[in-house]
């Protein structure tokens, strides 16, 4: 049996915060209560539960660190995982694509040979936290289905995201703003990126239906939970809630958003939005739908370190710092079915954090999952 004492915390429960001591005992919590116990101190410092991430893209970026820059993947993945743990979060979803383009640059198949390496790595005992896959499939592409079929149920996929980056669509609805971003991301001309948004206009309307419906389909075999994506118009959100989706990544609209609530759609919101005071694309403010009730779960999206600065903020926008760290804790945990963690209750994962705040920025000072300290 191994136990470990926490004491003099300032324990985040579901409802409230308490002073007092939390038991970690083979890797659950085993008993949380009022006041001082012997234990380790935590010095009046804030204890919640660990950060679940349902969307990141850091794992990518550990890849390619620049765009002609391949890293050896072991050290990526290891580095994205050691990353992850020193920003508090102890569950993550590693966000990878499925579906190619042959005759775009740095557009192939990578998902299937990348998740087989994190498995072995997690498998072999390597990794600090808790790792799952989110499939994001890009219905704007020739190759969805296939890539889709190298996966089955004994994958760890939990999340499938439905994606649809066509120009003029979604996110890409203003569409000389997207090509703006297009060219100067991959130097292009003018001319150039014209000809790459009709390839892709084209690509969607051969494949994009035939995609969508295989995206569902697959989410459905192998129980994992589906999301849409840049959901913009109320027939975005109708569609959606018609197959079925409970989840909605980046609404990009007010009223998209609206519909989703109207819905019973949970809202994920990125935590860079919220700590820059706004979308780097134009969309949605997140504090703008935090404001309105419109904002259930936050995701770091590209930077980790944004996830409990985002919980932080809507505490203090909310005032009510329970509700703040659920964004990031116990509502997306429930979303994504995992009801073993997310909360501070006996019985659960101990996947805990401890942290303070100086002059408003969060200070991440331990990281523990399943009872081990890991950061």
């Amino acid at each position: 049996m191994t136990e470990t004492v926490l004491t003099n915390a300032r324990l985040i429960l579901p409802d409230r915060v308490v002073n007092g001591h939390i038991v970690m005992r083979d890797g659950r919590i085993a008993e949380i209560g009022d006041g001082a116990a012997t234990g380790q101190d935590m010095q009046g410092d804030f204890v919640s539960a660990g950060l679940v991430e349902l969307h990141t893209d850091n794992l990518e970026q550990h890849l390619r660190p620049r765009p002609q820059v391949d890293w050896p993947h072991p050290q990526a993945i290891l580095a994205h995982d050691a990353e992850l743990a020193a920003t508090g979060i102890t569950t993550v979803f590693d966000a990878m694509r499925v579906g190619s383009i042959r005759w775009r640059p740095n557009y192939g198949s990578y998902a299937r040979a990348l998740s087989r390496e994190v498995e072995a790595i997690r498998t072999a005992g390597l990794l600090r936290i808790s790792h799952h896959l989110h499939l994001r499939a890009e219905i704007c592409s020739e190759t969805l289905v296939e890539e889709l079929a190298e996966f089955g149920p004994g994958d760890r996929v939990r999340l499938v995201s439905v994606m649809d980056h066509t120009p003029g669509q979604r996110q890409l609805r203003d569409v000389a703003m997207a090509r703006k971003f297009i060219a100067a991301r991959s130097g292009m001309t003018a001319e150039e990126v014209h000809d790459y948004d009709r390839r892709l206009t084209a690509l969607r309307a051969q494949f994009g239906d035939r995609n969508e419906a295989a995206a569902f389909e697959f989410a459905e075999a192998v129980g994992a939970v589906i999301a849409s994506h840049d959901d913009t118009t109320l027939d975005h959100v109708a569609q959606s809630a018609a197959r079925g989706v409970r989840l909605a990544e980046f609404p990009t609209t007010p009223e998209a958003a609206r519909a989703c609530r109207d819905n019973g759609i949970r809202i994920i919101m990125g935590g860079p939005n919220l700590v820059r005071g706004g979308s780097h694309s134009g969309n949605v403010n997140a504090a703008a739908l935090a404001k309105a009730d419109l904002l259930d779960i936050v995701s770091s999206d590209y930077v980790p370190a944004a996830l409990l600065a985002s919980g932080l903020f809507l505490a203090q926008l909310w005032d009510d710092l329970p509700r703040g760290m659920a964004t990031i804790t116990s509502t997306p945990a429930e979303a994504a079915g995992l009801a073993d963690r997310g909360r501070l209750a006996p019985g659960l994962r101990a996947d805990l954090i401890r942290f303070r705040q100086h002059q408003g920025a969060a200070i991440l000072r331990e990281t523990w999952v399943e009872g081990a300290r890991v950061a």
